[in-house]
C-alpha cells in the first residue's frame, strides 16, 4: 500500500472558498470582519507571519492590520493595546503574535482578549468551551488537522485516534476535537511506555511534538491516516539525514537543509492509507483556519 498525499494547499483553497462567500454576505449587510495581529518587537520569523496573515484577510475582503510595538514595550502600555481593540467594534478578531520578549506576561495578555474576538482560540473560556463540548472559537491548527482528515473522505466517528504530543496549542485542543467527532482517543507522549506500540493501534495518527522522525514509519497501521504538524530543520550532519527519502536528500544536498516533520514521512507512506506531507500539509490550513474563525467570530458579535 502506498498512502494518499492529503493537500494542505487544496484544502485551504475549500476553506478560503467558504470565506470569500461568507464575507460575501456579511458585506449584503455592511459588515466587514476585522482582524488585528499584534506584534512585539522586531523577531523575522513572527514578522512574516503576520505580514501573510494580513495580506491573506486583505485578500479574502477581510480588514487585515497589523499592529506593531517596539521590543521594550511595557506590560501596561500593551494591555492598554489590547482594551483598546476589545472596545473597538470595528474588529473582530485579535491575535498576539508569539513569542513575545521575557519582560512580557504572556498568559494574563492572552487572558485579557475578549473571547469573542479570540481567533486563535487560546483563552480560557474559549478553552473550556471546546473541553465540554460547546461552541466556541477553536485553535486554527487543530482545527485544520480536522478539516485535513475529513478531506479523505473517511468518517472519524468510531475510530481509534492517537494524539502524539499535548501540548496546549496542538495536541490537547485535537484530542478534543477528535473526541467530538466521536472518535476513542489515546492522548501518548515521549514519557509514554510502549509508544510505537500505541501508536500502531491508531486508525487515525496525529504527530505534534516537535522532533523530527520521532514517529518511525514502521509504527504506522497499516492504511492509518496520518497528521504530521511536525516543523523540523535537519541538516547534512544530522544523523537523521540518513533516513530521508530521495527527494529529501536531493533536495539538503542541494540547499544544505530540509524541514521534514515528526513523522518519517517515506516509509510511513508505504503504510498509511493517507498522510500530510511536510512542508505542504498542515502548515497552509493554520492561516486558512484564522481566516474562518475571524468570520466566525464577526457572525457571533454581530448576530
Amino acid at each position: 500500500m502506498t498512502g494518499r498525499t492529503i493537500d494542505g494547499k487544496e484544502v485551504a483553497k475549500t476553506v478560503e472558498l467558504e470565506v470569500r462567500s461568507a464575507v460575501s454576505e456579511l458585506a449584503g449587510r455592511e459588515i466587514t470582519p476585522g482582524l488585528v495581529a499584534v506584534r512585539v518587537g522586531d523577531d523575522p520569523a513572527s514578522e512574516i507571519y503576520v505580514r501573510n496573515k494580513a495580506a491573506k484577510a486583505r485578500e479574502l475582503g477581510i480588514r487585515g492590520e497589523q499592529k506593531h510595538l517596539p521590543g521594550d514595550v511595557r506590560q501596561k502600555d500593551l494591555e492598554n493595546v489590547i482594551d483598546e481593540l476589545n472596545e473597538n467594534d470595528e474588529v473582530d478578531g485579535i491575535l498576539l503574535q508569539l513569542p513575545i520578549p521575557g519582560h512580557l506576561d504572556s498568559e494574563s495578555l492572552l487572558r485579557r482578549i475578549d473571547p469573542a474576538k479570540d481567533v486563535d482560540g487560546f483563552h480560557p473560556i474559549n478553552v473550556g468551551n471546546l473541553q465540554l463540548g460547546r461552541k466556541s472559537l477553536v485553535p486554527c491548527t487543530p482545527a485544520g488537522c480536522i478539516r485535513l482528515i475529513n478531506s479523505t473522505g473517511e468518517s472519524i466517528e468510531g475510530k481509534h485516534a492517537v494524539v502524539v504530543g499535548r501540548s496546549d496549542i496542538v495536541g490537547k485542543p485535537v484530542a478534543a476535537l477528535l473526541l467530538r467527532e466521536h472518535a476513542t482517543v489515546t492522548i501518548c507522549h515521549s514519557r509514554t511506555k510502549n509508544l510505537e506500540e500505541v501508536i500502531g493501534r491508531g486508525e487515525i495518527v496525529v504527530a505534534a511534538v516537535g522532533r523530527p522522525f520521532m514517529i518511525p514509519g514502521s509504527a504506522i497501521r497499516e492504511g492509518a491516516i496520518v497528521i504530521d504538524v511536525g516543523i523540523n530543520r535537519i541538516g547534512a550532519s544530522d544523523p537523521l539525514a540518513a533516513r530521508l527519502g530521495d527527494a529529501k536528500r536531493a533536495a539538503l544536498e542541494k540547499r544544505g537543509s530540509v524541514i521534514v516533520g515528526d513523522v518519517e514521512f517515506d516509509q510511513a507512506a508505504k503504510r498509511a492509507g493517507w498522510i500530510t506531507p511536510v512542508p505542504g500539509g498542515v502548515g497552509p490550513m493554520t492561516i486558512a483556519m484564522l481566516m474562518s474563525n475571524t468570520v466566525e467570530a464577526a457572525k457571533g458579535r454581530r448576530g
